[in-house]
């Protein structure tokens, strides 16, 4: 699968408030809702999945979280990324250990089996020092667009 084809720069929100998981998991549904990317269950079975199976992320050089669904509430496949203005208590993948994150990136895939390829894409990423140095200087949803495109 070509990963380039998940992203959109409409798909990418900056400085966003959010105080808790679940209030940034509502303002990425009603995004991805709206756009027509996921079911209008999305949010129950977004929450269900990271309750059952923590997507955060201790990378070596950033903090972030794979946050993503069954494929069932997925419309059409896509990357949704919300950089938050603050971070939020998340949970790490394996460890159930508490983190801090605020850097969010939704996995949305319909195929169950290129959901394990998409998450080690980013893991392979963002254990890159010079890659997560890129990512935190850009500025705009066009230029972290145009990134991630570039290396995924």
């Amino acid at each position: 699968m070509d990963y380039r084809k998940l992203f959109d720069p409409k798909l990418v929100k900056l400085a966003v408030e959010a105080s808790s998981v679940e209030e940034a998991f509502l303002i990425a549904t009603n995004q991805l809702a709206q756009l027509g990317y996921v079911t209008d269950s999305y949010l129950t079975g977004l929450t269900a999945r990271e309750k059952e199976f923590p997507t955060g992320l201790i990378t070596k050089y950033l903090n972030i979280a794979l946050p993503h669904s069954e494929c069932g509430y997925v419309e059409k496949p896509f990357v949704f990324i919300m950089q938050l203005e603050k971070p939020i208590d998340f949970y790490q993948m394996g460890d159930n250990q508490k983190m801090a994150v605020e850097h969010l990136f939704f996995l949305g895939i319909k195929e169950p089996k290129e959901q394990v390829g998409l998450l080690q894409a980013f893991m392979n990423l963002f254990m890159d020092e010079n890659f997560v140095e890129a990512y935190k200087k850009q500025e705009t949803p066009q230029q972290i667009y145009e990134l991630m495109t570039t290396h995924i």
